[in-house]
C-alpha cells in the first residue's frame, strides 16, 4: 500500500504513535516561537517588561497584525500585564479587531475583552485625534500595525495623522516596528502635488521599501511642521526589528503572517499588491470576495487570450494561468469572469508594477469593454493610485510597458537618495 506523505505525518502524530526516529518529544513538537528569525519591536517591548511605557497613559493604534511571539495581541498583553496602563485603543480601516471591509471600520466601542475604549481612526484628521487625545487623557501613543510597503495602502496615513495630532499636543509617539514584507525594494512613480488623498497624504513613492519606523522618522523630519505650522514629535521613539535585513521578504522572517486587512490572505498577495491593486481603478474584478484577491484579475469579457498573450512577456519571477472565477463581493460580484492567476514563481524577482503594466496594456489591446471604473472624472483613481496623470496618459497613448516603467526610474532613483538618511536596516534592496 502506497503511504502519501500527508497521510503518514498525520498518523506519526496521532495518539500512541511513537516519535519520529531520532527524536524525542519535544523535539517532535517543537514551539514555532524559538524557531523565529527576527523579533518585532512589539515583542522587544514585550521582553523588556514593558518598562519603556512605565508610568505613562498610553493610546494604541493597532489591528490584529499587532501580535506577540505567542499570537497574543500587544493589547490583550498590555492588559492583562497590569504594567502598562492604556486608556485608549485605535482602529485604522478595517477595524481594531479586523472584522470591517475595505473602506469601512468598526465604529467608536468598548472593547469586549478589555474593556478599553477603541477610537474609530480610520479618516480621522489630526483635529479629531486631538479631542479623543486629550478626553482619553493620553500622553504616550503606541503604533503597532503591520504594513506592507505601499503608498496607498493606508496604515501608514493613519500613522501620520496620530503623528500630527501628538505633535500639536506635545505627546511622546512609539512606534514598535515590523519589517516590511515585501523587501527594501522601491519601485514606481512619485505622488505629485494635486493628486493628495486619503491613499497618499504626502510625497513619497508608490513601494517605498521603508518600515513603519523608517517612514515615521521621515514624517517627522520633511512633512510634520508643514501640516503642523511648526511642531513636530519632540520625543519619537522607534523601537526597532531585531534580526531583519532589508532584502528580506516576509517568508524568511520565521514571523507568522496575519492577514493585515481582509484581502490580504497571504505574503504572496502583499508581493503583488503594489502592482495588481491598480485594477481598483478600471473595470476588471481585482479579486476581491474571492479567496485570492489581487491574485486573480478578470472580468465577464475576459477569454483565454489574455492568459496566453501575457505568457509571451516573461515577466520576472511570474507565470500566467488561465482561470475563471465568480467574485461574491465588489466589482462584478455574482458574475462569471474570465481571467488570469497571477503564480509567483521566483519571489526574488518579482516586479509587481511591471506585470501590472504588461496586463493592463494586453487587456486594452484585446478587449475593446477594457476602460476605467465608473467615476468623475474616468481615471481619476489611477491617478491617485499612481501618485499623477502620468502613468494614465502613457498608457492612454499607446506607451510599452518597457516606456512606462522607464519613465518612472529618474523618480526611483532620487527617492531611494533622499530616503537614506532614516533608513534603520541595513542588507542591499533586492
Amino acid at each position: 500500500m502506497t503511504v502519501g506523505r500527508r497521510s503518514f505525518l498525520a498518523g506519526a502524530g496521532a495518539v500512541g504513535a511513537a516519535p519520529l526516529l531520532g527524536a524525542t518529544a519535544a523535539q517532535a513538537t517543537p514551539d514555532p516561537a524559538k524557531k523565529r528569525k527576527v523579533r518585532t519591536g512589539a515583542q522587544v517591548l514585550a521582553d523588556s517588561g514593558w518598562d519603556p511605557l512605565a508610568g505613562q497613559r498610553v493610546g494604541v493604534y493597532s489591528n490584529p497584525t499587532g501580535i506577540l511571539n505567542d499570537l497574543s495581541h500587544i493589547v490583550d498583553a498590555m492588559h492583562a500585564s497590569g504594567k502598562v496602563n492604556v486608556v485608549a485603543a485605535f482602529g485604522p480601516e478595517h477595524g481594531f479587531r479586523g472584522s470591517a471591509q475595505a473602506g469601512s471600520a468598526e465604529g467608536d466601542h468598548v472593547d469586549k475583552r478589555t474593556g478599553i475604549m477603541v477610537y474609530d481612526a480610520y479618516g480621522a484628521n489630526a483635529a479629531k485625534l486631538q479631542t479623543i487625545y486629550a478626553k482619553a487623557g493620553v500622553e504616550t501613543v503606541v503604533f503597532d500595525i503591520q504594513d506592507v510597503g505601499v503608498r496607498f495602502y493606508t496604515y501608514i496615513w493613519s500613522m501620520y495623522e496620530a503623528m500630527v495630532a501628538a505633535a500639536k499636543s506635545g505627546l511622546k509617539f512609539v512606534v514598535l516596528d515590523r519589517p516590511n514584507p515585501v523587501g527594501g525594494s522601491a519601485d514606481g512613480t512619485m505622488m505629485l502635488p494635486g493628486y493628495t488623498s486619503g491613499v497618499g497624504k504626502e510625497e513619497i513613492i508608490q513601494q517605498h521599501g521603508m518600515t513603519v519606523g523608517e517612514l515615521a522618522r521621515l514624517f517627522n523630519a520633511e512633512y510634520l511642521a508643514l501640516d503642523t505650522g511648526g511642531p513636530v514629535v519632540q520625543d519619537l521613539q522607534v523601537i526597532e526589528v531585531e534580526g531583519w535585513k532589508r532584502d528580506q521578504l516576509f517568508a524568511e522572517t520565521g514571523l507568522p503572517w496575519v492577514l493585515p486587512s481582509p484581502n490580504m490572505p497571504t505574503p504572496d498577495t502583499a508581493l503583488l499588491y503594489p502592482g495588481t491593486c491598480l485594477f481598483e481603478a478600471t473595470n476588471m474584478s481585482e479579486g476581491r470576495g474571492t479567496t485570492r484577491p489581487f491574485e486573480l484579475i478578470g472580468a465577464p469579457y475576459v477569454d483565454y487570450r489574455w492568459a496566453e498573450a501575457l505568457r509571451t512577456k516573461n515577466v520576472p519571477g511570474i507565470e500566467f494561468r488561465e482561470a475563471y472565477f465568480n467574485p461574491l463581493i465588489s466589482k462584478n460580484a455574482n458574475k462569471l469572469c474570465g481571467g488570469v492567476q497571477v503564480h509567483i514563481t521566483d519571489p526574488e524577482r518579482v516586479e509587481p508594477i511591471l506585470a501590472a503594466t504588461h496586463m493592463m496594456i494586453e487587456a486594452k489591446r484585446l478587449y475593446p469593454d477594457f476602460a476605467w471604473r465608473a467615476e468623475n472624472p474616468p481615471g481619476r483613481w489611477i491617478d491617485l493610485l499612481t501618485g499623477s496623470d502620468r502613468f494614465r496618459t502613457m498608457f492612454t497613448a499607446g506607451a510599452s510597458a518597457e516606456q512606462i516603467v522607464a519613465a518612472w526610474q529618474p523618480d526611483v532613483a532620487a527617492w531611494n537618495a533622499r530616503r537614506a538618511q532614516y533608513l534603520l536596516y541595513k542588507g542591499g534592496n533586492r
